[in-house]
């Protein structure tokens, strides 16, 4: 069992970039006078959101980037974050998503100043989002190349699905998008090499749906039970013949250490060092 499957380990990846990026900050503040600090702005509770922020908080300690978390409720989130861009101390700020009114999402992250919006989240963003960076570094740091593979692109949220478009159109590959609107999911997903699902819908994602030898990146989160789980079923995991995220540890690792790439950089710029 698993004789064929190529686990892609997303913290494994993950480790060796967290170490080039602690030696980056100990130059920052040993050479520079620089203390890269991160802020969240959070308005709603939720298991997912929390742990996700205990994450981002534990990997600043890791690499001596300081990390606030704002909880605020949302109609105070606009004050806030002007209060950050204005704040010398702060370099990177994430607007915490979803909101608890998602009307508002496109209002509050363009008030992030661009060069604190480490998210990527501005249309005018100097960074590129932290999800899509992550999913790429996973398929370089396992030799999974693109150029001429089909690749598909399952979900087309604002943080993943729309942004890595971007980014592998720009690169040239062949990409398709499935969205909600999609009526044929099922019959074409099976013609792609390579299938990256990012849609919070649990077990979307069957068997029949991956061809043989496929390679699949499940970035999809959602809560079940109080549990995080992904886009990709059970039967999709008990196959052998794939190259595919664990349940645990694939693109959320890497996805905060590209947010703290991110961080680092706009520290970067501010000290005149990029």
């Amino acid at each position: 069992m698993l004789k064929h499957m190529r686990i892609l380990n997303g913290r494994d990846l993950a480790d060796f970039v967290k170490e080039r990026q602690a030696r980056q900050v100990r130059g920052l503040r040993q050479a520079h006078g620089v203390a890269p600090r991160l802020a969240i702005v959070q308005t709603i509770d939720s298991p997912v959101i929390d742990t996700y922020v205990r994450m981002k908080r534990a990997y600043g300690d890791d690499i001596l980037v300081d990390v606030d978390v704002h909880k605020v409720p949302q109609e105070q989130a606009a004050d806030k974050i002007r209060e950050l861009n204005d704040d010398d101390s702060v370099y990177g700020i994430i607007v915490q998503l979803p909101l608890e009114n998602p009307a508002e999402t496109d209002v509050l992250v363009n008030l992030v100043a661009p060069e604190k919006d480490i998210d990527g989240l501005r249309d005018d963003s100097p960074f590129d989002p932290a999800t899509p960076m992550a999913i790429d570094w996973l398929l370089v740091g396992y030799n999974i190349e693109l150029r001429g593979k089909r690749v598909a692109i399952v979900g087309h949220g604002r943080l993943v699905g729309a942004p890595l478009e971007r980014m592998w159109l720009r690169s040239g590959y062949d990409v398709t998008v499935f969205d909600d609107t999609s009526t044929d999911m099922a019959e074409q997903l099976p013609e792609y090499d390579v299938i990256v699902t990012a849609t919070g819908v649990p077990g979307l994602i069957t068997s029949s749906m991956v061809k043989t030898g496929a390679t699949v990146v499940d970035a999809g989160t959602a809560s079940e039970q109080g549990k995080i789980v992904g886009d990709v079923a059970a039967d999709v995991r008990a196959r052998d013949d794939l190259k595919i995220t664990p349940e645990k540890g694939g693109v959320g690792p890497l996805t905060v250490a590209a947010l703290f790439d991110n961080v680092i950089r706009a520290a970067q710029k501010r000290a005149g060092l990029l």
